[in-house]
């Protein structure tokens, strides 16, 4: 069974977000923990909770990915940005107990002039002091196109970062199709090279979610845009051999691609026709 959902809003509470998962043929779904370009969250409603966790249930949902804030960066040269950052994902973390045994995706960051080195000791000293033995969430890193001075374009600075953290069980890796095809790494030429070269560097072990984007920028521009699946410069057969792939079947995909809900579900249909593992 392919494993795939999209990105939805929370914002009428997690009962209604699966009903609309469901809706177009999604067994999965991705959301913002709180406003994307902000800082403000919902307050937790324990029944809408209790209700979706059912029907959940009752669905065969699999694993959810929860997206932090795009404003969030563990490695800013700012201090106070590095301890909102640091709020910011405990008290994520707390929320996201809530919703036991999913995923919590992040943007390593941009070390703004420090240099890469800097910018990873932030970012694991970060980890390590919020990651917690008891929690259930696996807190996920997820792959950068590398512009301007995102740290994550290149596996090595990823390897890096999980070769610090103590708790190894609780992180892992995203990896974002559209991020890593800007970033230089061909999957749309030598999709198994460039996995190859994952196992070696991050180990396929840690993989544990795709972001399903198609590219509106040609191979190795190192910028940030994503496309609709198949109308971009890496194309639905690249897509094909993403889903069906002997290592990545298995993973939970979801699409991020500039749609409305109707996109979704036609992208999610084309994608499950495509898939035969």
């Amino acid at each position: 069974m392919l494993n795939i959902g999209c990105h939805l809003s929370i914002a009428d509470g997690f009962e209604a977000i699966i009903k609309q998962a469901l809706s177009i043929g999604a067994n999965t779904f991705q959301f913002f923990t709180r406003n994307p370009r902000g800082f403000k969250a919902k307050d937790i409603d324990k029944q809408d909770i209790k209700n979706y966790l059912k029907i959940a249930k009752e669905n065969n949902f699999t694993t959810v990915l929860a997206h932090a804030p795009y404003t969030l960066n563990p490695c800013s040269a700012d201090e106070a940005i590095r301890v909102l950052a640091k709020n910011i994902f405990i008290d994520d973390l707390r929320r996201m107990e809530f919703i036991p045994g999913n995923m919590y995706n992040f943007h390593p960051g941009s070390h703004v002039g420090q240099g890469v080195k800097t910018g990873i000791q932030f970012i694991t000293n970060l980890l390590n002091e919020i990651l917690k033995p008891e929690q259930t969430t696996t807190v996920l890193l997820e792959t950068m196109a590398g512009k301007g001075s995102e740290i994550g374009s290149k596996f090595e600075e990823l390897k890096t970062i999980i070769d610090e953290i103590n708790l190894k069980d609780k992180i892992g890796v995203c990896f974002d199709t559209c991020h890593v095809y800007d970033a230089g790494y061909d999957i749309v030429n030598d999709l198994d090279g460039v996995l190859e070269q994952f196992d070696k560097q991050i180990g396929l072990k840690n993989l544990k979610a795709v972001h399903l984007n198609d590219s509106m920028n040609p191979f190795a521009s190192h910028k940030d845009r994503h496309q609709k699946i198949g109308q971009g410069s890496i194309g639905i057969k690249t897509f094909e051999q993403i889903i069906n792939n002997k290592y990545l079947s298995n993973l939970p995909f979801y699409l991020e691609t500039p749609n409305e809900i109707e996109g979704y579900a036609k992208e999610i249909s084309i994608l499950k026709n495509l898939f035969t593992s």
